[in-house]
């Protein structure tokens, strides 16, 4: 792990160039962004492999940025906020981010974060090789798990890697019904605490607003009552 890209958007230079410094002793390619329409450009021409997300930026706020990079990247987006409350967390993942650290905080933990970060893609990118066949079709979805790409009625859909990870986990064992908390810990690789079971919720909801249109012929995600979620195994026989 070394080289990796990180674009780090955020419009306090002090916390920018100390973010900045911690990567490049950690043989990170540090790039450094002090505004919305910067980073979109870094993204463009760079396309990091991992995005460091500031929420409140001069121009847009982040997690409406977050919105906009996920039309053109799947790279994981941390968020880096003073906001603390519980709602302003499931805002940032609902919007396309995987991680949210508050600040202030240790460049300690930052580190370790985007370290796991990368693993995880690097690990699923593999994994994908391995056990999924390279594209599924069912109804007017087509997902290519080689390219990361999706499609819905032949226009491509953004996905971030953790709803890749868990649309994985579902079309991998179709029949199996998944408790929040487990897929949780799958997809995280971590324990499911008190609240992380309502970030599964987000996530599952956002997935159902991605790729199930107006025309989709069923559910492709089904909610079993009292237990957790599955995927609509009949879409795959047909």
């Amino acid at each position: 792990m070394a080289n990796e890209k990180i674009l780090v958007v955020d419009d306090e230079h002090a916390i920018n160039k100390l973010i900045c410094s911690y990567l490049q002793k950690e043989a990170f390619e540090p790039i450094a962004a002090y505004s919305g329409m910067e980073a979109m450009q870094c993204i463009e021409s760079e396309k990091p492999d991992l995005i460091i997300l500031d929420i409140m930026l001069p121009d847009i706020e982040g997690t409406v940025l977050s919105l906009d990079i996920r039309r053109i990247s799947n790279a994981p987006i941390i968020f880096l906020s003073a906001k603390t409350k519980e709602i302003d967390k499931i805002v940032a993942l609902s919007a396309g981010g995987d991680d949210y650290i508050t600040k202030p905080f240790m460049p300690g933990e930052l580190i370790a974060r985007i370290k796991a970060h990368i693993r995880r893609q690097k690990t699923l990118a593999a994994s994908y090789e391995k056990i999924t066949p390279n594209v599924v079709e069912f109804d007017k979805v087509k997902i290519d798990f080689d390219t990361h790409e999706c499609y819905l009625d032949g226009k491509e859909v953004k996905l971030t890697s953790k709803e890749f990870e868990i649309l994985k986990l579902f079309i991998d064992n179709p029949r199996k019904v998944f408790p929040a908390e487990q897929i949780y810990e799958t997809v995280w690789k971590t324990n499911c605490l008190d609240n992380d079971a309502r970030t599964v919720m987000v996530y599952i909801s956002t997935l159902r607003k991605k790729l199930e249109s107006s025309t989709a012929s069923a559910n492709y995600i089904i909610s079993v009552r009292g237990v957790g979620y599955k995927f609509n195994q009949s879409l795959l026989d047909e």
